[in-house]
């Protein structure tokens, strides 16, 4: 079985609830929209931990990258690996948790799904100015924007699932904003461009994180705290 659920920030104990609540094994997959807090000090031993954890915690784990860690690439410990009918990068160490590759398409659940990972820290100065680590590379560069559109164009814009960390700019949900952001300070340009993906696109359900809330509007599916299922569509 396949489920999906949102950002849980280096919490595992999350994902060891859904296992005993859903009683999950070795068979099935929680895939993890972004910020799982797994990556955030690279090749140190500051993650080591929190990985032993989740890769006991009983499922398969498949995270998509978030904008409050590190990407795998660029740590030396990650291999490619073929999984879900595409390829993805694990740890030898931690072989029960891969990440997804920006633009890769994965067969989930009999369906066809595509992995658009990355958003902006609206925390940013926040971070910088604290000495905390912030990524520079955080949102999808020109060359994984174009990576992604050119394997949705060889799919002739037709896809079952779409697996974002954040959502189409016309979907933000503005109930969401922290008040002492000023807005006019947030870049949206991952928002704006997935907004002309989403105008494009032929799918059936886009699943998101990033923005903590459990919401579903049109097609697309917010997700934080909830754990849902994905069915053949």
């Amino acid at each position: 079985m396949f489920y999906v659920s949102g950002d849980i920030h280096g919490d595992v104990n999350k994902a060891l609830a859904y296992c005993k609540k859903h009683s999950l094994n070795s068979d099935d997959t929680i895939i993890l929209l972004g910020d799982v807090g797994i990556n955030y000090f690279g090749n140190d031993n500051g993650d080591k931990d929190r990985k032993e954890a989740l890769n006991m915690c009983g499922a398969k784990i498949l995270c998509i990258h978030g904008n409050h860690e590190m990407r795998p690439e660029l740590i030396s410990t990650y291999k490619r690996k073929k999984q879900y009918g595409g390829i993805v990068m694990l740890e030898e160490e931690y072989p029960n948790i891969t990440f997804a590759i920006d633009g890769e398409i994965y067969d989930i659940a009999g369906n066809r799904a595509i992995v658009i990972g990355g958003a902006y820290s609206v925390d940013k100065y926040y971070r910088i100015q604290r000495g905390l680590k912030w990524f520079s590379d955080e949102q999808p560069s020109a060359e994984i924007k174009q990576k992604i559109e050119n394997t949705l164009e060889t799919c002739d814009w037709d896809i079952d699932i779409v697996f974002s960390h954040t959502c189409p700019e016309k979907y933000i949900p503005r109930e969401c904003f922290l008040p002492m952001i000023d807005q006019s300070t947030v870049d949206n340009s991952t928002e704006k461009w997935l907004d002309s993906i989403e105008d494009k696109l032929s799918y059936k359900r886009w699943y998101c994180g990033h923005w903590h809330i459990d919401k579903k509007i049109d097609k697309i599916r917010f997700i934080m705290n909830d754990l849902e299922l994905i069915e053949r569509m």
